[in-house]
């Protein structure tokens, strides 16, 4: 330390009153690996105060490898020329509120137990790489004028940006939050990219602005965007995180898609790239899940094998522009008997809305999911109009084998629906339980062979005659004389006890008729009228059944 050769702690009384009487404001200090106690300090500042202002104005400051040995008391400062803290030690809490840094700032491989940055503003480029937070920090409206970087920094406990203004290019490339990290309110001006990062609580982005192109690589336990807008094209890639976006908004595309394998560190520091440290998540499912997205227009919105088993859709509009590629899985129906009161039921396996398992559950349904507290259930006509746009989303991409089950979703709403006229509700009903709105080909084909089965009982005992009708000669008088023509007589029905009707060839006679009737076409076999009249049924029951069979294979194989 000019013009002496002590640092400023082993200065001697006298010594250390010489040179602080040297200073002013706006002098130049270089402190490199001095250790400072807190008086010292306040002596040192309070050297290059300004009287007008009343703030400590500082050139250049070199206070590389320092120790500050009590809290670092820098509010209000205003350091108007490069401010160096390299490699620094905060062994207490280091405070720069309100502190103005005017040239590009260095606190890389700074160690820091806590840190309080609220309202700091960097007016150069702000380089805290590989520093290390022991406890909270916060940068509640910081102002970034120029570049943020904050590679393989490790936060260990909460962290808040609350408020921060990002006007330069960010980057958090191989950074660590042990605790939640807060960007509340923030607001992103340059192309950031926020990780990857791994992040052992809460990663909030509520009500944060991305004005330009932003990249999120996260492992986090949860990640909320409510009240976010993204201005700009955005690509989150999630690991572990349950994911919040209610009443966002997405001026451009928004692509959210589930990392596979852990993140790497891509600092460019030029050492070999390694799997970040995702231990502090557990070991449980990386899987990510989508909570909400009520309020969103999700004509942006692109989902990549995110989970969707919980996740709310009320409210949210342009559904049918939704895009769902790779695995994105739906809550199914509870599995084997359940009891919905006293009647037992056994429910069709299909992909369901959170907001119908609420809806089952609110009617005393055994199994199905509850509302979570707070969360309104939503009544069938709404429901119905949630499934109608996930099917049109579907089959706008010609994916109709998946747009079933959000078309029997919507079948089954509209007929739970009590506003609908009885009429249609009925046949709704008869719809269902025929063929499952034409979806389910193993129940068609069932009522069809029952159908058959019957038909054929029926002809068996009552539809065959006793004996076929064998064609006679018959006399008519003519002008001319008489006439001699063939005619048939009328079937006589069956008499006796009805086992003595169940034979080896009356069942075979009723097999053909009954054929002949599901491929509509009319038996040349004589029947009594009952017969007659269960052919006639048969004829129009039975081809309709097989008709709803084809229907349900065409619809689950068809390209």
């Amino acid at each position: 330390m000019d013009p002496y050769a002590e640092c400023l702690a082993h200065l001697s009384d006298s010594h250390c009153a010489t040179y602080l009487a040297s200073l002013g404001p706006g002098s130049d200090l270089d402190h490199r690996g001095a250790s400072l106690t807190e008086d010292l300090l306040s002596r040192l500042l309070d050297a290059v105060r300004d009287p007008v202002t009343q703030r400590p104005l500082l050139g250049v400051a070199r206070f590389d490898a320092a120790r500050f040995l009590g809290d670092a008391d820098f509010d209000g400062s205003h350091f108007s020329n490069e401010a160096g803290f390299e490699q620094a030690v905060f062994l207490g809490l280091a405070r720069f509120a309100a502190t103005k840094f005017g040239g590009d700032s260095q606190f890389e491989r700074a160690r820091f137990c806590g840190a309080q940055f609220r309202e700091a503003r960097f007016d150069g480029d702000a380089w805290f790489g590989e520093a290390r937070f022991a406890d909270e920090v916060r940068f509640d409206r910081t102002r970034f004028s120029g570049h943020a970087r904050f590679g393989l920094v490790s936060f260990m406990g909460n962290t808040a940006f609350d408020g921060a203004q990002f006007l330069g290019n960010v980057g958090f490339q191989g950074a660590t939050f042990g605790g939640h990290a807060w960007f509340d309110g923030a607001r992103f001006e340059r192309d950031a990219r926020l990780g990857p990062l791994v992040c052992a609580g809460s990663l909030d982005l509520s009500a944060v602005v991305f004005a330009a192109p932003v990249v999120i690589e996260a492992a986090a336990r949860r990640v909320w965007c409510t009240r976010t807008r993204w201005e700009a094209t955005a690509v989150l890639r999630l690991r572990y995180a349950t994911i919040d976006l209610s009443e966002s908004v997405l001026a451009h595309p928004l692509t959210i898609t589930a990392q596979a394998a852990p993140f790497n560190d891509r600092t460019g520091t030029g050492r070999t790239e390694a799997a970040l440290d995702e231990s502090d998540l557990g070991e449980h499912d990386a899987q990510v899940r989508m909570a909400s997205l009520r309020g969103v227009d999700a004509a942006h919105l692109a989902l990549h094998n995110v989970d969707l088993t919980r996740c709310l859709l009320s409210g949210a509009i342009h559904l049918d522009q939704l895009r769902l590629e790779g695995e994105c899985p739906l809550a199914l129906p509870p599995a084997g008997i359940r009891r919905r009161g006293r009647i037992p039921m056994r429910w069709t396996k299909r992909r369901t809305l959170a907001e119908e398992q609420h809806w089952r559950a609110a009617q005393g349904c055994d199994a199905w999911t509850a509302a979570p507290a707070g969360v309104k259930v939503l009544e069938p006509p709404a429901l119905a109009a949630l499934y109608r746009q996930l099917r049109k989303s579907f089959e706008d991409r010609k994916n109709e084998p998946d747009a079933a089950d959000f078309y029997y979703g919507e079948m089954e709403m509209r007929r739970h629906d009590l506003k609908r006229p009885g009429a249609e509700r009925t046949l709704l009903t008869l719809y269902w339980a025929v063929s499952g709105y034409g979806l389910r080909a193993s129940r068609a084909l069932a009522w069809l062979l029952g159908a058959m089965a019957a038909t054929m009982l029926v002809v068996m005992l009552w539809g065959l005659p006793k004996e076929d009708a064998r064609p006679g000669p018959t006399n008519s008088a003519t002008n001319l004389g008489i006439s001699r023509a063939n005619s048939t007589a009328d079937p006589i029905n069956p008499d006796g006890p009805l086992a003595q009707r169940m034979t080896s060839e009356r069942f075979e006679k009723s097999a053909r008729v009954v054929i002949n009737s599901v491929v509509f076409r009319s038996s040349t076999q004589s029947l009594t009228t009952s017969g007659t009249y269960a052919e006639m049924l048969s004829r129009l029951v039975e081809p309709a059944l097989l008709g709803l069979a084809a229907l349900a294979v065409r619809g689950r194989v068809k390209r």
